[in-house]
């Protein structure tokens, strides 16, 4: 058995001309010509194989035939490690060299039953980048497409267009630094999914769905560093697959908002999750990032807002016989004016370079992170009770100005208990687990009622700003507020009273 270690890189097929020239990439020696590997790709009619997140494969690259069994890798801002056992294939698979007993027990079980699902076909052009004694990486860099063709007589295929770096001798932190250099100056993106992954996603004929925050998969016998970098690269995937799957949408019109909210939440976790281990992170790295990371967040709030906006507030009302039609008909293009250009927008700022860059940049820099002899002293539940403990202390004094009831208070105390909710999702792992689970419940009932607070108020100065530059969709926008106004009052009085035993009564850790 070996372990693979590779980075895979995602690149438009109008980069490849530049990725050659690339200096680093040039002077590279080459590994002989250029070949052309065909692989198919085995499995079970009920995909057991898949289920247990094994692949085998059989790979022909010119006379000669290798079979190839790779078992699950956990991959994040494109880099994995996973086991692999390579052997020549003779016509018959043969899994006696497989030393990892579940992995053995499973092939053999289905030994027999085991039939093609679907192939791929592409060029491969090898580099080695050895800058030094102690350090090669292999660079390769594939072009082609997985394939399949069912028994219906229905072809589908997708195309392959990466680079792969793996790493023969040096440390994995090696391949991500030799990442960001190559994409300081193209359009690489990290990618998770192999092309095995790639392959059953086409063979299933399922689409790529927007990815939600994992759960925490942090353990009390973790320093506070190590917790933080395992929750960081939890982050770090859920930005990846879903910078990955906006990217498939490109048209304005059928771009997927949930890919555009996930990402944005991504995003609002990482920087919470700064603030909340800061204490134990470099200050310079804490600033950089939070900076950094409201930034690119920013790039697609609009699209969001107004995807709320019409969601939430503007298609439920229900205008018929009340509304000055006139005046609705024309709010109601203004509003779908307002999201495709936002969506637009958004799609012009979801560049491929620009993302790839700041994970490859924020992936390198958790692998840089030290870890010093106090920090590795202190313990994880300890750490996690005083931040928590600091986090609802902070909430409760938000609470208390938000008394008056003044828009820019309650909102406030929104992003106060949004962050406590994160920190609470962080931690626990650490604490009971039905005592955390009640706490979110409530929490996330807060939350949403504040958010709709916060939603109409965003409504309102929106509604403002279009009937100033448009005086006929007055009459709309006052019918769009007061159909929602009766529900306003009532959460704003129940905001308060919901939060106070959150933040004054028995807590979970």
């Amino acid at each position: 058995m070996s372990h693979e270690i590779e980075l895979k890189l995602a690149l438009p097929h109008r980069a490849l001309p530049a990725l050659r020239r690339h200096p680093l990439v040039s002077a590279a020696q080459k590994l002989g010509n250029a070949v052309t590997l065909d692989n198919t790709y085995f499995d079970t009619p009920a995909l057991q194989l898949k289920a247990r997140k094994v692949a085998l494969r059989i790979r022909r690259q010119g006379r000669r035939q290798l079979q190839t069994v790779k078992c699950a890798a956990v991959s994040s801002g494109g880099l994995s490690q996973r086991p692999e056992w390579e052997q020549d294939y003779t016509g018959a698979f043969d899994f006696g060299a497989i030393d990892q007993p579940e992995a053995a027990q499973l092939l053999a079980r289905h030994h027999d039953a085991l039939v093609p699902v679907f192939t791929t076909r592409f060029r491969r052009e090898t580099r080695v980048y050895s800058p030094r004694e102690d350090l090669r990486i292999l660079m390769m860099i594939d072009t082609g497409e997985v394939s399949l063709h069912t028994p219906d007589g229905v072809e589908r295929s997708a195309p392959i267009c990466e680079l792969e770096l793996e790493l023969e001798a040096g440390q994995p932190l090696d391949l991500i630094e030799l990442a960001e250099t190559l994409a300081s100056d193209l359009p690489l993106m990290p990618a998770d999914l192999s092309k095995a992954e790639r392959g059953y996603r086409l063979f299933l004929g399922t689409p790529s769905t927007a990815v939600r925050a994992e759960p925490s998969a942090i353990d009390a016998t973790q320093n506070a560093v190590d917790a933080f970098r395992t929750l960081a690269f939890s982050c770090v995937r859920q930005w990846q697959a879903n910078a990955a799957g906006a990217l498939e949408h490109t048209d304005p019109d059928s771009i997927a908002a949930d890919f555009i909210h996930q990402l944005r939440v991504s995003q609002r976790r990482l920087r919470a999750l700064l603030k909340l281990f800061a204490p134990a992170l470099p200050a310079t790295f804490v600033a950089d990032w939070s900076v950094r990371l409201r930034e690119n967040a920013n790039r697609f709030g609009d699209a969001r807002d107004l995807d709320v906006f019409h969601a939430e507030l503007f298609a439920p009302v229900a205008p018929e016989g009340l509304a000055d039609e006139a005046s609705f008909s024309a709010l109601a293009s203004t509003v779908r004016r307002a999201r495709e250009e936002a969506r637009a927008h958004a799609c012009h700022n979801l560049d491929m370079a620009t993302q790839g860059r700041l994970l490859l940049g924020l992936t390198a820099d958790l692998h840089r992170l030290t870890i010093d002899s106090l920090i590795q002293a202190a313990d994880l539940r300890t750490f996690a009770r005083l931040r928590l403990d600091r986090l609802r202390k902070r909430t409760r004094r938000l609470a208390a100005a938000a008394e008056t009831l003044e828009p820019t208070r309650l909102h406030a105390l929104r992003i106060g208990f949004k962050q406590l909710r994160y920190a609470v999702e962080f931690f626990a792992p650490l604490f009971p687990a039905r005592a955390v689970r009640r706490y979110l419940e409530a929490v996330v009932v807060v939350q949403d009622t504040l958010g709709f607070l916060q939603d109409v108020d965003a409504a309102q100065q929106r509604l403002a700003a279009w009937v100033a530059a448009d005086a006929r969709l007055a009459p709309a926008a006052a019918f769009v507020l007061g159909w929602h106004a009766a529900r306003y009052a009532r959460l704003r009085r129940r905001a308060l009273r919901e939060s106070t035993p959150l933040l004054s009564g028995r807590k979970p850790w």
